[in-house]
C-alpha cells in the first residue's frame, strides 16, 4: 500500500524503513503522539506484513513510494542488502523535505578501539580502512547530502525527539553516559538475580577494547534524557 494522492498526506505521516524492534517502538510512540497520522513500513520481504498491519503499520516492500511523506526514519540493518547507501538514497527520495529524515547508524564509525572517550565530534574511521565502516559512512553521507540527520547508537525516544526538532544534516549520539565494560555488565547481571544461570567467564580476551561514549552535546541540544540513567538502575540495582 502507498499514499495515493497529495491530499491524503498528513503533516505527521511517517515512513519506517526496516520496522523491526526499534522501528515498531518508534511507531507505537509516534502513534500515541500523533493519533491521526498514517505510518508506513518498508520491508525487504513480506514475511511480517500481517504482524505490521495488526500494529497499525501499512506495510509494503522497500522502494520508491507513490507519494512522499514528511517524516522518514531508516532502521534497516546493512546485512540484508547489496547496496546500503543506495537504499538510503531511495529512502531519501520518499521524503518530502518538510518534517525530518533520520538514519539510525552506529558508533562503530568512530576511530577508537582502545577504550578511549568519544563524543559526537570525534574522528571517524577513514574511508577505505574497513569494509564494515565504509558501508555505514557512505550511507551516512547519502543521508547528510539529502538534508537528513544521523543518530549513532539508538534509542526510540531520542529518535522521535530528533525528528520532532526537524533539524537538517546533523549527527547525534545516543547513550546513557555511564559506560561499562563487558565484564562490568556481566557482573551487574549476575548481581541482579534476574537469571538462574550465572555467567562464568569469557571464551577469549583478544580483540579491541571498544570505546566510551559521551553524548552531552546531543542531550543539551535535544533536551533528551534516557528512561533509565544507567544500566545499573535499569536492573534495579544501586550504585
Amino acid at each position: 500500500m502507498a499514499v495515493s494522492d497529495s491530499e491524503s498526506v498528513g503533516q505527521y505521516d511517517l515512513l519506517i524503513v526496516g520496522p523491526g524492534v526499534l522501528g515498531r517502538i518508534v511507531a507505537e510512540r509516534w502513534q500515541q503522539e500523533h493519533p491521526d497520522c498514517k505510518i508506513f513500513g518498508h520491508t525487504a520481504t513480506t514475511d511480517h506484513h500481517s504482524e505490521l498491519t495488526q500494529l497499525g503499520i501499512i506495510p509494503s516492500l522497500k522502494g520508491p513510494a507513490v507519494q512522499k511523506v514528511p517524516y522518514v526514519i531508516f532502521c534497516a540493518p546493512p546485512y540484508r542488502t547489496d547496496d546500503y547507501p543506495g537504499d538510503l538514497r531511495v529512502a531519501a527520495s520518499n521524503w518530502n523535505g518538510q518534517g525530518s529524515f533520520l538514519f539510525t547508524s552506529s558508533t562503530a564509525v568512530y576511530d577508537c578501539s582502545d577504550n578511549g572517550l568519544c563524543s559526537e565530534d570525534s574522528p571517524c574511521v577513514p574511508i577505505g580502512r574497513s569494509p564494515r565502516t565504509d558501508v555505514l559512512l557512505k550511507a551516512e553521507n547519502a543521508v547528510l547530502e539529502a538534508g537528513g540527520s544521523v543518530l549513532r547508537l539508538d534509542a526510540a525516544t531520542l529518535a522521535i525527539a530528533i525528528m520532532e526538532r526537524r533539524l537538517r544534516a546533523r549527527v547525534f549520539v545516543g547513550c546513557d553516559n555511564q559506560p561499562l565494560s563487558r565484564q562490568e555488565i556481566i557482573d551487574l547481571v549476575n548481581r541482579s538475580g534476574k537469571f538462574d544461570t550465572k555467567f562464568q567467564g569469557f571464551t577469549g580476551t583478544d580483540g579491541p577494547l571498544g570505546k566510551r561514549m559521551d553524548n552531552s552535546k546531543t542531550r543539551a541540544e535535544i533536551g533528551w534524557q534516557p528512561k533509565y540513567p544507567s544500566f545499573t538502575e535499569f536492573l534495579g540495582l544501586s550504585n
